[in-house]
């Protein structure tokens, strides 16, 4: 499957706003933000640099394999749909930071509270 990168860049805008509510993420060495089917913590925000997305199948064969670059938000279908994340980053092994908006979690447990009480 071909994915165009663009699709993962947030707009301007978004971002600046976003941003004003992040909290840097050092991402040296082994450590995992998110994987591919885990229930959804939060979005993500590549700052700069690149991050390699890859999606596998349940036999594990890569489905999809997409780089993106700095302005890309991270995991956002995944915390609005409450599903699963769909892929899987992979950054160079030099650090890449990356921005998570410290609210993104409460923001998905205010959406279930709210649809539960509805």
């Amino acid at each position: 499957m071909k994915l165009d990168s663009s699709a993962f860049v947030a707009a301007p805008e978004l971002l600046q706003v976003l941003e004003g509510h992040s909290t840097a993420i050092s991402c040296g060495g082994d450590r995992v933000l998110f994987s591919q089917g885990e229930a959804p913590t939060g979005v993500f925000i590549l700052s700069r640099g690149a991050v390699t997305l890859t999606m596998t199948s349940p036999a594990r064969e890569e489905v999809a394999v997409v780089e993106v670059g700095s302005g890309s938000l991270l995991g956002l279908p995944g915390l609005i749909g409450n599903v699963p994340y769909t892929f899987s980053p992979y950054w160079p092994p030099r650090s890449v930071p990356l921005a998570a908006p410290s609210w993104s979690a409460s923001l998905l447990n205010s959406k279930q509270e709210a649809n539960t009480a509805a």
